[in-house]
């Protein structure tokens, strides 16, 4: 009786310095100086603009430990998803050398304003795969319910927000991958609820390439200028809104 009534207590106390933890390394980070490619097709303008400028998040709103373990949890995915598919006869790959600490492979445009890191480009496939490559690979972790919705629409319908980043990806590392953009990106896509993996050849789209990086240079523009592009709704109550970390801070200001 009394080990089981101190459990709770103590698992909460050990969350509490995992968390801590978390969150002073993460608090110790040099803020980003630029826009992230995997960004740009989130929905509100003027949410990217508070996070390029790394405005501070309205109080409540920074980063949990939980969350913060949540990002964890999905790149420790990726990189086993990426070992699966070099145990499956992929040759992939993440990083710019074979030193596993050698930085990803990325972009940098719009004088280093614009930036991303691609997960990975997949040299080759296994014989007989209808995979045409050198090809993009990005990998998604989702919980179960995303994940099938990806799977019934497809991740243009379902994620937006995913296939803005392939498309704009796929651009900006073609001049570094010479016949990158004619062949279908590789996206996975891991349900982590239940182990449950996915995979989409999705080709490019060179309209919603132009559409994205048109928009990044419209934000740039906008916030050089000390302007503040349109809100994304009418009102704080839209859901968007009220998950924004500066949803305070942005309806608070003049329109």
């Amino acid at each position: 009786m009394g080990a089981r009534s101190l459990l709770p207590a103590f698992a909460k106390e050990v969350q509490s310095l995992i968390d801590a933890g978390l969150q002073a390394a993460h608090k110790s980070e040099v803020p980003r100086q630029y826009l992230g490619g995997s960004r740009l097709g989130h929905p509100c303008a003027r949410a990217l603009q508070y996070e390029y400028l790394n405005y501070p998040k309205d109080e409540g709103r920074g980063f949990t430990g939980q969350t913060l373990r949540i990002f964890a949890i999905g790149h420790a995915l990726e990189d086993l998803a990426a070992s699966w598919l070099r145990s499956a006869g992929f040759e992939l790959l993440t990083r710019q050398s074979n030193d596993p600490e050698a930085p990803q492979l990325g972009f940098s445009v719009a004088g280093e304003r614009i930036q991303g890191h691609v997960d990975g480009i997949v040299i080759s496939a296994p014989s007989g795969l209808l995979v045409a490559c050198p090809a993009l690979w990005e990998c998604k972790t989702m919980n179960a319910q995303s994940w099938r919705r990806c799977v019934k629409e497809g991740v243009a319908r379902a994620k937006p927000i995913y296939a803005a980043q392939i498309a704009i990806y796929q651009a900006y590392m073609a001049p570094h991958v010479p016949g990158l953009i004619q062949n279908p990106a590789l996206f996975t896509a891991i349900n982590k609820d239940t182990g449950e993996l996915y995979h989409e050849a999705v080709s490019f789209d060179a309209g919603l390439a132009q559409q994205i990086s048109d928009r990044g240079v419209q934000i740039l523009r906008a916030t050089d200028a000390g302007e503040w592009l349109p809100r994304l709704a009418r009102s704080a109550d839209f859901y968007e809104c009220r998950l924004c970390p500066w949803a305070k801070r942005c309806w608070s200001a003049p329109s």
